[in-house]
């Protein structure tokens, strides 16, 4: 509640606006009885009804009503504005953090958990909010003013419905303490829904293939019967309180008609008085109604806020040190460095390297090597445990994140495209390349033979993920954007593992025209893709084992040797 507050101090003004139309809300409404019980008492008086109190009891009567109904009116657009607001800043700052949260931190987490945080939470949380400024403010009010005007009528009375009302705050206390765990417990359930559907929609094709879309289905069905379950245990112990409250109200509302009836056969109090307390009585209640609605989405609110702030509150990558003031020649030297994803699972130990300006440098071993860890550590999406790497002398930790990551043009096996158009793809990598630009890439990654055969051509939407284009097609386009970056260093991890043998061929030549004075770090399976690297490393289990050329690797009959002639004697 602190940080809602927090958040909720920058918008005072409007908060301070929506405090004075609630004013007008609250006094014009309870005016309303007031006027009510003076028809009332002109209708019924001793002798006649007395036309001109009536008349003047109607027309304030009707006054006080458009005045609620205008303040109203504003007092919710007000808080629409506040509420929105804020949550669209919470969003945001949820966005923002996600996107910069170390990579060490993103492998831990549930992909659709963090979905529907910045989603779904969001949603709950303005609900909650709106709903909160919409009737507390108004509700407190009313309570107050409803004793005042109550007071001034029958203070007997009055203190009748003060005495009762404990009754109904203790029952609202006791349920709304106890169902805080179960909205914690659906947006859990909610998130993990999310993330299933999410993972099944992505790998659906592969899905279908293996024919295990039975096994996926009964799955979903447990998940989103345990989101059932807890949905239904956090609505129905939160609809609980609404009827509890009205129950107890409706004793007190009794209560006061049967207290007010005696006084006036007795001549206690007059009949519209009567009518009049009956009014305050409904209005006195009714915000208890209101309020302990307002606590049970409060408490949804709550908890969903929390799980942003989580979010918000995550420490991000440190991204210190200076820019080097001379252009990187691209010298890479790992000095002692260890590693490991897992405290108690070792997998780099004691590992150096040197690899010298424009040196290609393959990486070859057996899956699970530590091939893609290596890569890992060079673009520090991972920090290394000890010693330290180094780029042309200076360590990556004391670099600026954003200027080590830009020294690396960066091709994988699985690629990536967002939604939109061809170009718009493009331009990510270099966004003041130029269409002429763009081309001249495409041809150099043979891309540009398929996409000038689309109708759109460069301006062609590829759909989400690229998944309008083929594997192949979409590995050419990830090289094309690599091209039109033309960054001092490469990483191909790889690059044309989806692309046919002759384009392959053809792209290769692209590659080894573009690693001319660039220093290149190649992840490979296929070895024929790697023979005339300057260097060649050979890793199993997170060390370098071998090092050197082709030939010289050939020469040492080591591990390299068995495997460059299992592929090609087996």
């Amino acid at each position: 509640m602190r940080r809602i507050i927090q958040e909720l101090k920058p918008h005072g003004a409007a908060i301070f606006l929506t405090l004075i139309l609630a004013v007008g809300v609250v006094v014009s409404t309870l005016l309303i009885p007031v006027y009510l019980g003076d028809a009332v008492d002109a209708l019924v008086g001793a002798h006649m009804v007395d036309k001109d109190a009536l008349t003047s009891a109607i027309g304030k009567m009707c006054a006080a009503i458009l005045t609620t109904a205008l303040c109203q009116l504003l007092m919710n657009y007000n808080n629409n504005r506040i509420v929105y607001r804020v949550t669209k800043k919470l969003r945001e700052d949820a966005f923002y953090k996600m996107t910069h949260l170390p990579l060490k931190k993103l492998d831990t987490v549930l992909k659709g958990d963090y979905v529907s945080r910045i989603v779904n939470d969001a949603d709950s949380f303005s609900d909650g909010l709106l709903l909160g400024f919409t009737q507390a403010f108004t509700g407190v009010l009313t309570i107050f003013c409803t004793i005042v005007f109550m007071l001034k009528i029958h203070r007997g009375i009055a203190l009748l419905v003060i005495a009762l009302t404990p009754m109904s705050m203790a029952v609202a206390a006791f349920i709304s303490s106890r169902i805080k765990k179960y909205f914690l417990q659906m947006a859990t359930d909610r998130s993990a829904l999310t993330d299933y559907v999410d993972e099944t929609v992505s790998g659906q094709r592969l899905l279908v293939r293996l024919d295990c879309m039975e096994e996926v289905t009964d799955r979903f069905l447990e998940l989103n019967e345990n989101h059932k379950r807890s949905a239904f245990l956090a609505t129905f112990y939160s609809s609980t309180v609404n009827p509890s409250t009205r129950f107890v109200n409706s004793l007190i509302y009794a209560a006061v008609a049967v207290a007010g009836a005696l006084l006036a056969v007795s001549g206690g109090i007059t009949v519209g008085a009567v009518t009049s307390f009956l009014g305050y009585a409904r209005e006195y209640t009714k915000p208890f109604n209101e309020i302990t609605g307002v606590i049970t989405e409060m408490q949804n609110a709550i908890v969903c806020a929390g799980r942003l702030f989580e979010i918000i509150d995550s420490p991000i990558e440190k991204d210190e040190g200076s820019l080097p003031h001379k252009p990187v020649a691209g010298r890479i030297e790992f000095k002692n460095v260890s590693f490991s994803y897992d405290s108690k699972k070792p997998l780099m130990q004691n590992v150096n390297l040197d690899v010298a300006p424009g040196e290609r440098v393959a990486i070859v071993g057996p899956t699970g090597a530590g091939k893609t860890t290596l890569i890992n550590l060079l673009m520090r999406f991972y920090d290394v445990n000890e010693g330290a790497i180094l780029l042309d002398g200076v360590d990556i930790r004391d670099m600026p994140l954003s200027f080590v990551r830009s020294c690396y043009g960066m091709v994988l096996q699985d690629t990536w495209l967002k939604s939109g158009t061809i170009k718009e793809n493009m331009l990510m990598a270099n966004p003041e390349a130029t269409d002429d630009d763009i081309v001249a890439a495409a041809k150099r990654s043979r891309a540009h033979d398929f996409v000038r055969r689309m109708r759109r051509r460069y301006d062609t939407v590829i759909g989400e993920e690229g998944k309008r284009l083929s594997f192949g097609q979409r590995q050419m386009l990830c090289i094309t954007r690599l091209m039109l970056a033309m960054p001092p260093m490469l990483i191909l991890d790889e690059a044309t593992s989806s692309i046919d043998t002759r384009t392959e061929q053809m792209i290769q030549a692209a590659f080894h025209k573009m690693m001319e004075g660039r220093t290149s770090f190649v992840v490979a399976h296929r070895l024929s893709t790697i023979l005339d690297a300057d260097k060649i490393l050979y890793m199993e289990n997170g060390q370098i084992l071998e090092q050197g050329t082709h030939r010289e690797l050939l020469k040492k009959n080591g591990r390299y040797a068995k495997l460059y002639y299992s592929q090609y004697y087996s």
